[in-house]
């Protein structure tokens, strides 16, 4: 999961929030002012101080800010300049250092799992083509250049003709005449145009 993006939520415990004090002494009101700058903190980092200008930001009435806000700020830092919400920089911080923690334990793995297979192989030796024991099981064919004329060239490589096309006499008869079948197209001759 490679996204470079902030987290979309943060994880709150409603007991937590409501258990503290000056939550609990809080009207509808304040409660309300409470949970917009929190929302806009955790979306935006900060707010603007001054109550007019927060009040601005929100979307909210002046006044009622101004009334509001001095219940609110027991949750807020107030830098003279910004209000911030310590609980959610702590929280955005543990999110960034776990992330952090994750890609790390990630290329941690990925490099012990690579380290694995790249022993494999070298001791077998099998991974490259060009390298590999094996013959190649097709013959390469010219390109077709047009013309009613068929350019396929027959592998130098056929079965006798007075080989038994099963070996074996318990064999199912569909695979026996499949066989037959077979090694009866690749006897016939094929015109090759060169």
């Amino acid at each position: 999961m490679s996204q470079n993006r902030d987290a979309p939520a943060y994880q709150e415990y409603a007991a937590s929030m409501m258990a503290k004090m000056p939550y609990r002494e809080m009207n509808l009101q304040q409660r309300g002012l409470l949970y917009t700058m929190r929302n806009e903190c955790w979306v935006n980092s900060l707010l603007p101080s001054e109550p007019g200008r927060l009040a601005k930001v929100l979307g909210l009435d002046a006044d009622e800010v101004a009334a509001a806000l001095p219940a609110v700020m027991s949750f807020f830092r107030d830098d003279g300049r910004n209000i911030l919400s310590p609980e959610l920089e702590d929280y955005r911080a543990h999110l960034a250092d776990q992330k952090a923690r994750m890609a790390k334990g990630g290329k941690r793995g990925a490099e012990t799992t690579n380290g694995k297979r790249k022993p494999a192989k070298k001791r077998t030796g099998t991974d490259d083509p060009a390298t590999s024991a094996a013959p190649p099981t097709a013959t390469p064919q010219p390109a077709r250049q047009g013309g009613d004329e068929v350019l396929v060239q027959s592998s130098s490589v056929q079965q006798s003709q007075t080989q038994s096309p099963v070996k074996d006499s318990a064999v199912d008869p569909f695979v026996a005449d499949y066989v037959a079948a077979e090694q009866r197209e690749t006897s016939k001759r094929i015109r090759v145009v060169v």
